[in-house]
């Protein structure tokens, strides 16, 4: 069976795309230069290069031409999202090993983020959450006992703490902050990355009805991550 010529045009440009010749922000030929190159029409052309916008592969910006889209997975920064959740959505297996999991006396500094006492009984956990068996957050997390009372007993590979705080103490405020840092050692090798790599780092908090739940830092290689969002005026 004879291949359409849009086809084989759509063919070419994902087999340089995922052998890395064409990388994210490379222009890609025009319409006319693929024309010519396959000996088709332009409108041939301009067919392989609007299959390929609406399916991600390519960005077509009118004026400037098509460019090979970023294909790391981008998280809204405008919305709280759990990483399984996202990851779910992307078609992707999501995955969670506990790090850390227990009881620990609050210091100065993340009792007065969480409005408790210093020294007050908080907990504490660090999971690695990976995609398609490939690590993608760093999640360490302090909980107010009050807001999730069982929270040492859950089996986090099954839920995430997102869920489960969620599920019993919804949420209704968050503040988030991100920033581009470099991480420990001890961090990259858990997430398999280089250690002068650069990262995201998010600090979120969120409160319920009844007050601060939990303080959360979540750390995502900066090759395998985005953060984004769109704004309606």
């Amino acid at each position: 069976m004879t291949i359409p010529r849009y086809a084989a045009i759509k063919d070419h440009i994902i087999r340089r795309v995922d052998t890395a010749r064409w990388k994210a922000g490379d222009r890609v030929p025009s319409e006319n230069e693929l024309a010519a190159e396959f000996s088709v029409s332009r409108m041939t052309a301009r067919r392989a290069l609007q299959e390929l916008g609406e399916q991600g592969i390519l960005v077509r910006t009118q004026g400037l031409g098509s460019f090979v889209a970023d294909a790391r997975p981008m998280s809204s920064m405008l919305q709280v999202h759990s990483i399984d959740t996202e990851i779910r959505a992307r078609g992707r297996e999501h995955s969670a090993e506990v790090l850390t999991l227990e009881e620990i006396e609050a210091d100065h500094n993340t009792a007065v983020l969480l409005g408790l006492d210093k020294d007050a009984v908080i907990f504490h956990s660090i999971l690695l959450h990976s995609e398609n068996g490939k690590p993608l957050q760093y999640e360490e997390r302090y909980v107010n006992p009050k807001f999730g009372p069982d929270y040492l007993t859950q089996d986090f590979t099954a839920i995430t703490p997102s869920s489960y705080l969620s599920a019993i103490s919804p949420l209704t405020e968050a503040e988030q902050a991100i920033e581009a840092v470099c991480v420990s050692a001890d961090v990259t090798s858990v997430l398999q990355i280089d250690l002068n790599e650069p990262c995201l780092k998010l600090n979120r908090r969120t409160w319920c009805q009844r007050g601060i739940v939990t303080l959360a830092t979540l750390i995502y290689p900066g090759s395998r991550y985005r953060l984004g969002g769109h704004l309606n005026f």
